[in-house]
């Protein structure tokens, strides 16, 4: 079943109103029509619902709530991939694939060695495509948020947020002692199962030394994946699962 995103004000006698491009969607994609179900996220209160199509034209789109529904799509493992800017479309792909896999933020990061540099006139439009993107992959795979596409930032500023998490992970290829596993075995032990974690990547050329050590100065935990490097945005959708599957839902909960 089609899941939709609304707002509080989009809610009233258990009416739903939907409005802009979902309409398109609706009417004209999917095709559907009066006494069609579709299933509609409340963004405000994370409620879902069911409800029939009412009325239908090119403007709006009215539906009758006809039931609340439990959801348990959102993980209890918060994490946010900080990526470093990589080239041509490979941001789309690691956003879609992370937004699938149940990723909370992504924040794209500056770093030395990143091939792309994003001008300050295209960042804003930079990040209200990848924000759409997360949007329509969220809505995709039954989110109950749409993630956040952070604003650019870089190495200094990600160290100012490393006391907001339980864990930062980056991962480097020249590390070749702590491992993923160690670092999991870690989080596992402790009694919390709310986790805030952070992720670190670096983009095509990989990360600088200096950036390494100031990063794990400031509290970062430097990891090895294995003996093989992988390309950026492989990092991310590995690193995603692993945590996932080991502290959070994916694979299904025991």
């Amino acid at each position: 079943m089609s899941k939709f995103f609304v707002k509080n004000n989009q809610i009233n006698d258990n009416k739903v109103i939907i409005l802009g491009k979902d309409v398109n969607h609706i009417k004209n994609v999917l095709r559907l029509n009066v006494d069609d179900d579709i299933q509609v996220c409340n963004l405000d209160t994370g409620v879902n619902y069911i409800c029939g199509i009412s009325k239908l034209n090119n403007q709006i789109i009215e539906c009758n709530i006809f039931n609340e529904i439990d959801s348990e799509t959102e993980s209890n493992i918060h994490i946010n991939v900080f990526q470093g800017i990589p080239k041509s479309d490979k941001m789309e792909l690691i956003i879609q694939k992370c937004i699938e896999l149940g990723v909370c933020e992504i924040t794209p990061v500056e770093m030395k060695r990143c091939v792309v540099k994003i001008d300050e006139k295209v960042k804003q439009r930079k990040i209200e495509r990848w924000q759409k993107i997360s949007e329509v992959a969220a809505k995709q795979c039954g989110r109950d948020i749409i993630p956040k596409i952070n604003d650019v930032i870089n190495i200094k500023n990600i160290c100012n947020l490393i006391c907001d998490y339980d864990i930062v992970l980056l991962a480097y290829e020249n590390e070749q002692i702590n491992t993923l596993k160690n670092e999991l075995l870690k989080l596992k032990n402790t009694k919390s199962k709310d986790l805030k974690i952070a992720i670190i990547i670096g983009p095509e050329g990989g990360l600088d030394k200096e950036e390494v050590d100031y990063l794990k100065e400031n509290g970062a935990k430097v990891i090895t994946l294995g003996k093989r490097i992988l390309r950026t945005e492989t990092v991310a959708f590995v690193l995603t699962s692993i945590i996932m599957y080991e502290l959070g839902d994916l694979g299904g909960i025991i």
